[in-house]
């Protein structure tokens, strides 16, 4: 008898302890004030500034390969973020070499977006705990703070607090992991800003001024092109495959981000390689072009994919059955119109519209002042 007492009294003990924590995580919620981080706001506000005369120094004084340069480095460090952090580290999807793991996070490095562990810890957050106070860029806040506005201030406490649910272990045993969290700052400092600034005053005599006010820019763009998928792919679009949940089909921020815009099939199936149901065959995904070229080069095994059935009964389960009919007809079209023709305007269009507009700015410089003016 005085056992059976002892381990009932036991047993309401912890249920108060339980009762007591829930009401407390709920008043911390309740309470909850939002706290701007001054420092951070300072940061973001002298990187545009510097960025806006990078995009200035870039247009009138920049030497073009330095602006091809810088162009083709952010792509490099934008699948970082893709191919590296997301898809591999954040959600498995696929396998790589050692040798793919260890470029993939150097072009990581060069992105400067926290060190991979804690991005995958956010991203995974995200995902778990999307569109509730846990999540860390929760788009229900709006836009801006789904796009920018998250790094500026505290966390609320629900992220802490369920972050913690959150299973990491398979990142805290991955020792490239561990070796790029540990040297971080140095590596992302020299992979940003200091290699990228050193190489086109040396290799082609640009100026040193110049050349770090464009890395600077061009780290900025990084950053928009990133933060987009948190903010416009939950806010403008279509959602075929779940209409009850926030994520969309973003067409702009498909290019824009390598492919990462097909963000309500994604929130769906976030275990798929491709982060979209269609091949690079059928529409604009650089970075699966990225992933299958290096599968072909044994680089890349174990690529998942969800295969038709289970996307159609999703999709007759909670998706839009005649928009996403109407989806899939639109991606029924010649392969060249979604490979080689996206691909080239992707890498010629910017040389060629600052070549168009420097002529431009030329003709009417002459114009006006009757001097020829030379560019770089």
């Amino acid at each position: 008898m005085p056992t059976n007492n002892l381990c009932q009294d036991s047993s309401d003990v912890i249920m108060s302890k339980s009762k007591c924590a829930i009401s407390n995580a709920n008043n911390q919620t309740k309470s909850y004030r939002m706290e701007l981080v001054w420092r951070n706001i300072w940061l973001m506000l002298a990187l545009h500034i510097a960025s806006g005369y990078g995009i200035y120094a870039g247009i009138f004084h920049a030497r073009y390969l330095t602006f091809m340069f810088n162009y083709l480095y952010l792509i490099l460090t934008g699948l970082g973020i893709t191919a590296g952090a997301h898809r591999l580290w954040a959600h498995r999807s696929y396998e790589a070499s050692r040798a793919t793991r260890i470029l993939l996070m150097l072009f990581n490095c060069g992105a400067l977006q926290n060190d991979i562990y804690e991005w995958c810890r956010d991203h995974r957050v995200h995902h778990k705990f999307s569109e509730t106070d846990a999540d860390p860029h929760d788009s229900r806040r709006g836009f801006f703070f789904a796009h920018i506005g998250w790094l500026m201030c505290r966390k609320h406490p629900e992220v802490s607090r369920k972050g913690g649910t959150v299973s990491m272990q398979d990142l805290a045993d991955d020792a490239i992991i561990q070796f790029q969290r540990r040297y971080y700052k140095l590596l992302a400092t020299f992979f940003t800003f200091i290699l990228p600034s050193y190489i086109p005053c040396v290799c082609w005599n640009e100026n040193a001024y110049v050349s770090i006010f464009i890395c600077t820019t061009r780290y900025t763009l990084l950053l928009h092109a990133t933060w987009l998928v948190n903010s416009a792919a939950h806010l403008w679009g279509k959602r075929p495959y779940d209409n009850h949940i926030n994520p969309v089909e973003c067409k702009f921020v498909e290019i824009l981000a390598l492919g990462e815009g097909y963000h309500n099939y994604h929130h769906v199936f976030p275990y798929d390689y491709s982060a979209s149901e269609m091949t690079w065959l059928n529409d604009i995904n650089f970075t699966t072009m990225v992933i299958d070229f290096l599968a072909s080069l044994g680089m890349v095994t174990n690529r998942k994919k969800v295969d038709s059935n289970t996307v159609e009964k999703r999709v007759q389960r909670s998706g839009d059955v005649s928009l996403y009919r109407q989806y899939q007809q639109q991606h029924q079209r010649s392969w060249w119109r979604h490979t080689p023709l996206p691909m080239m305007i992707m890498f010629l269009a910017p040389v060629f519209a600052l070549y168009i507009y420097r002529r431009l700015l030329s003709y009417l410089y002459y114009l006006c002042f009757h001097i020829e003016n030379r560019w770089p």
